[in-house]
């Protein structure tokens, strides 16, 4: 269930074979800039479903489309240059930016509003992943909640309301790769050895005309 990896040194072999398991549906964790992350194919139904139901999570803020490149933001959302330019200066990097959709990405998510967070995450190996699968990931942080002793941890806020979203207990994050193998459903866990930092992304709504903070992170705003 845990591959192995070095970050400067990816197998291709082991892309290949995570590339394989989520373009058919499957669930893996991985480690990105912030916490670890649980993350199916875009492009697989079945693995998005799987997705939304280990993680518990009824706000859709929580969950990120994970890009290689901020060209691939254009496919699914709306993107000026105001936007892109402030995306360009933050990526890569722990921000997650909630930005409008193009018709037909909240069909092909089942998604209940009009918006979508996307980042591009500053570690080489979901951005060797994206690249292998040729398509983004859709991820939520991975949380103990998701394993059966977890208790179930649901977040505050109302997410029709467009208040900021509480930031996760840190507590509820992982360090190691091993500890994520009692979330189940979860096919493969991509380690790189170390202990990962317990934090999170910070979130930017920037469907407005005004940036507006959802969520603070890691990464500090304003800037």
């Amino acid at each position: 269930m845990i591959a192995y990896v070095v970050p400067g040194n990816i197998d291709d072999r082991i892309l290949t074979r995570a590339s394989a398991l989520l373009a058919g549906g499957g669930l893996l964790a991985l480690p990105t800039d912030t916490s670890w992350s649980v993350a199916c194919s875009l492009h697989a139904k079945g693995g998005i479903e799987k997705l939304r139901r280990i993680s518990g999570e009824r706000d859709e803020r929580h969950f990120t489309l994970l890009c290689s490149d901020i060209s691939q933001f254009g496919e699914f959302c709306s993107l000026d240059n105001t936007r892109f330019r402030l995306i360009k200066r933050l990526s890569p990097g722990p921000y997650v930016f909630i930005l409008k959709t193009l018709r037909g990405t909240e069909k092909a998510l089942a998604l209940r509003r009009g918006e979508l967070g996307v980042r591009i995450p500053d570690h080489p190996l979901p951005l060797a992943l994206i690249k292998t699968l040729q398509a983004p990931l859709y991820s939520v942080t991975a949380k103990h909640s998701m394993t059966p002793a977890g208790g179930g941890w649901i977040p505050g806020g109302d997410e029709e309301s467009g208040e900021e979203l509480p930031p996760i207990p840190e507590e509820e994050l992982f360090e190691g790769g091993w500890e994520l193998e009692d979330i189940e459903k979860l096919d493969l866990i991509l380690d790189s050895g170390e202990e990962q930092k317990r934090i999170f992304s910070t979130i930017l709504d920037v469907t407005g005309d005004e940036v507006r903070l959802i969520r603070p992170g890691a990464g500090p705003w304003p800037v």
